[in-house]
């Protein structure tokens, strides 16, 4: 989408731009096939955050992985119409329901991040605590301190703790990214082609590294 949007605004690039168009139709269509299989994974994921020890991350990964699951059967509803199995399913209907659900399922997702982010940041305060300063004056909550040294305070120590846990880094870049494409869908918040083709860019390489390195994908004890 990316590389299309980037011809689109060229001229003799038609032939390009309707090769492109033809291959993500393409490659859309292989992939639900795939997706088949992904409401399989999907009810498994749900049953495996339903174990995880802290109660806000399980709540919100198993609500996640929930709406994942509808989400991926309202896109096999879709493809079985686009190939003539079910002629009368509303389109429109259809994938509004798929994209509120991978919506919600990217926003449940983020707020566990949130959380996760904010347990990184509790821990590095307590860190700086036992060092001989206070987790107060580390996070610049003293009284009488301006509001812009507590803000750049706070995004210092969460800029450390990112650092030191690359895949909450990775999951939030990657949920943030992914979210671009429902939130135009719904009209929430429009994008143009290039930043959804972008964030999808950045997603897929962030979907790579966590299947090349392992270690740097997010879990949840």
């Amino acid at each position: 989408m990316l590389l299309r949007y980037l011809l689109e605004s060229k001229a003799g690039r038609e032939k390009v731009v309707m090769k492109l168009k033809k291959l993500e139709s393409s490659v859309s269509a292989g992939r639900k096939w795939f997706r088949l299989g992904n409401v399989v994974h999907a009810v498994q994921a749900t049953e495996q955050s339903l174990r995880a020890t802290h109660p806000v991350p399980r709540l919100c990964l198993t609500l996640a992985n929930l709406n994942r699951v509808v989400y991926f059967i309202c896109d096999t509803v879709l493809w079985a119409r686009s190939v003539g199995l079910a002629s009368r399913v509303s389109r429109e209907r259809w994938q509004l329901r798929a994209a509120r659900h991978y919506c919600c399922f990217l926003l449940l997702c983020l707020l566990r991040d949130a959380y996760e982010m904010a347990l990184q940041m509790a821990r590095a305060s307590d860190r700086r605590a036992r060092r001989g300063r206070p987790s107060e004056e580390a996070l610049g909550w003293q009284a009488g301190e301006e509001e812009k040294e507590w803000l750049q305070s706070s995004l210092l120590l969460l800029f450390q703790s990112l650092k030191q846990h690359p895949p909450l880094l990775l999951d939030t870049v990657k949920n943030f990214c992914d979210i671009l494409i429902p939130l135009n869908q719904l009209g929430i918040y429009r994008s143009n082609p290039g930043i959804i083709g972008l964030g999808g860019l950045v997603s897929s390489v962030a979907g790579i590294i966590t299947i090349v390195f392992p270690q740097m994908k997010l879990r949840t004890p």
